[in-house]
């Protein structure tokens, strides 16, 4: 598991062992991240093996002796990041010493993408309706791969799309190639927003759990763009959900080679700013001054929801929790390591 001691990384090494104390499971992780520390007792009392290792490095990836599947969680995730972020180095680069790792080890790959691989101003251009608490796709779109249900894999991707979206696509090209000229067994998973307990969460990534950090902590918001209503929406996937659709990947890759599909919450696992303060503040009985900039940034559209239809049609796997249970999730891990979570945050 490359990037393990992320959020997501280390999730899926904690969840993976409970459900499977035969794998041999390793982490590999450059602690780079702030709070990703945080997550070392957590793999060891788990029986995940730490390795201190960069996917930028490949002598760093050639100390692994055994690998029967590779699971790529590394990434420099903000939407916001540039080049003077590493965000090729880390994004693209590491992801082609991922492959040359699986090729050597003839393992299987499956890969963790981002919904951000969908252009920026095609997003934009979309119809939308507004409601009381946020921004709604119109079912009738004259782009294709968009609908009410959201945005499917066929949605067009010309344009740009931040560097993190970029260096993420380029990636997936890459495997492409990969799996074509060596014979790979590879799965690509689009995912949207991710969420549950152990995400350090900030505002251009993580954002669900960030708002409920800072409901938590006291800490100061703000809806930026879009008037300053906080009517832009998001999909969220409880992190559990996500380790039970790598599972089935990691457990049948056969049944996945040569897949590249959207995972998400869906319409029904969606929430607008608006609507997730109401449920922080419902869920921690605290109230945090929310500021209006109406004023947007790069890299922001109004409306990301995943269409998960394909995916839906190639496996039985479902989420199982909703918006309300992983911030209720996100929420009592905050309250049980309140003391570090208050050291470690910026």
């Amino acid at each position: 598991m490359t990037g393990g001691a992320g959020f997501v990384g280390a999730s899926l090494c904690a969840g993976l062992a409970a459900r499977h104390p035969d794998w041999e499971l390793v982490a590999l992780d450059n602690l780079r991240r702030r709070g990703s520390e945080l997550n070392l007792p957590r793999l060891r009392e788990a029986g995940v093996v730490f390795v201190h290792g960069d996917v930028r490095a490949p002598d760093d990836l050639a100390r692994l002796a055994r690998v029967d599947a590779v699971v790529e969680c590394s990434a420099e995730p903000s939407v916001l990041a540039g080049p003077d972020d590493d965000v090729v180095g880390t994004n693209l680069i590491g992801a082609y010493h991922c492959l040359e790792l699986a090729r050597r080890h003839r393992a299987q790959l499956v890969f963790l993408s981002t919904s951000r691989v969908y252009p920026l101003a095609a997003l934009g251009a979309l119809r939308l309706r507004e409601t009381d608490t946020r921004f709604e796709l119109e079912d009738e779109q004259a782009t294709p791969g968009a609908s009410a249900a959201g945005i499917a894999e066929d949605f067009p991707l010309v344009g740009a799309r931040t560097f993190y979206g970029a260096t993420k696509l380029a990636a997936e090209h890459l495997i492409t190639e990969y799996a074509e000229s060596y014979g790979l067994s590879a799965a690509v998973l689009r995912c949207g927003v991710i969420a549950g307990p152990w995400q350090m969460g900030k505002s251009d990534q993580g954002v669900f759990s960030h708002w409920l950090l800072a409901h938590h902590f006291g800490r100061p918001l703000a809806y930026i763009g879009y008037g300053g209503t906080g009517k832009q929406v998001r999909d969220l996937l409880h992190v559990d959900d996500l380790v039970e659709l790598v599972e089935a990947q990691v457990l049948d890759p056969g049944h996945w080679a040569g897949t590249t599909f959207n995972a998400g919450g869906g319409r029904a696992g969606s929430l607008s700013l608006r609507e997730a303060t109401a449920l922080c503040r419902e869920l921690t009985g605290r109230e945090v001054p929310v500021e209006p900039q109406p004023e947007g940034r790069p890299g922001d559209v109004p409306v990301y929801v995943s269409d998960c239809a394909r995916l839906f049609a190639h496996t039985d796997w479902r989420p199982r929790h909703g918006p309300r249970e992983a911030l209720a999730d996100t929420l009592r891990w905050i309250e049980a390591h309140a003391d570090a979570l208050r050291a470690a945050l910026p």
